[in-house]
């Protein structure tokens, strides 16, 4: 099968193409013909050799975990209905053109839905849709989404207005702006200023925001919870920075705000497949709307990163098989 390696931590120039043994699939697993990967921030950093500490990862490795596509075979004791089946899945390693998968992680996409927009929900959808249960979303509620026009801030706007909540949306520049807007953010404010705490404030009301949904980490992160009302919601998940958000417990603690961690959105198998399919089905439905950015062959993983770190594409980055 062809694939993307890691052959060591370090730049892009690590990640490259190979050719590997077929992958095949063992008591209780299907084997995927793989059509697309989803990419995600973490898998750059984790290249680079950040967070050791917590991902056991060692080169040389296939990186990624999420695949959409067909599956080709069943492995012993697995109802052959399988076969023929359009899928996503999490998976080990899927940066290849073949992937073994167990069926309980196993969802069907629904009839309708492209596998290239099923591949841009396997993680963000789950994700953001979690996101707004956990957090208790309601129409009551003003917003602040960080991060909004990359892959899951593009959905958690979605979602958000779906419940009727008012939305400010954090971008950076004129064409991100522009998407979250067409998205349906209530208001939407360019972080490229120092001012733009203020500026945020100012379109959420005055008195902050009673939910803070917190895609980026480090500073940006951190400058938010200055943000948020008493006794609001506070999600400190995402660390494109280099770091999740540094929140001060002591003040939280005094304002009543409930915080969120990584740890939250860290869903089991039965959630990950129940918000997997809710994703799809709202997309399905023409409800939700993944904005995919580029799309890369798979032998161009290493650009891909590369668009990644940038931070220049609106949306997100999904590897074509």
């Amino acid at each position: 099968m062809r694939a993307a390696q890691v052959q060591g931590f370090g730049g892009t120039e690590t990640l490259v193409p190979v050719d590997l043994p077929d992958p095949a699939p063992g008591p209780g697993e299907v084997l995927i013909e793989v059509a697309y990967a989803d990419t995600i921030f973490l898998e750059t950093q984790l290249r680079a050799g950040w967070g050791r500490e917590y991902f056991p990862t060692t080169p040389p490795y296939v990186p990624g975990g999420g695949v959409s596509g067909v599956v080709a075979a069943v492995g012993p004791d697995v109802d052959g209905a399988w076969r023929g089946r359009r899928v996503v899945s999490l998976v080990t390693g899927s940066y290849a053109s073949k992937a073994t998968a167990p069926v309980p992680s196993l969802t069907e996409v629904p009839a309708g839905l492209d596998l290239l927009t099923a591949a841009a929900l396997v993680h963000d959808g789950v994700t953001a849709t979690g996101l707004l249960e956990l957090t208790a979303v309601s129409a009551d509620d003003r917003v602040l989404v960080l991060g909004a026009s990359g892959g899951m801030g593009t959905l958690l706007v979605q979602l958000a207005r779906a419940r009727g909540a008012r939305v400010t949306a954090l971008a950076r520049g004129a064409e991100k702006l522009a998407l979250v807007r067409e998205l349906g953010a209530t208001a939407a404010v360019d972080i490229a200023g120092a001012d733009w705490p203020e500026r945020a404030r100012e379109a959420l009301g005055g008195d902050g925001a009673d939910v803070v949904l917190d895609g980026v980490g480090g500073q940006l992160g951190a400058a938010a919870l200055a943000l948020t009302a008493d006794t609001g919601r506070f999600s400190a998940h995402g660390a494109p920075t280099g770091g999740f958000a540094s929140v001060d417990s002591a003040e939280a603690g005094r304002r009543g705000i409930k915080v969120f961690g990584i740890g939250d959105v860290q869903f089991g198998p039965a959630e990950v497949r129940r918000l997997m399919a809710r994703a799809l089905e709202e997309a399905a439905a023409g409800r939700l709307r993944a904005v995919v950015g580029e799309v890369f062959p798979v032998d161009r993983a290493g650009e891909a990163h590369a668009r990644i770190e940038g931070r220049g594409v609106v949306g997100k980055v999904v590897l074509q098989m």
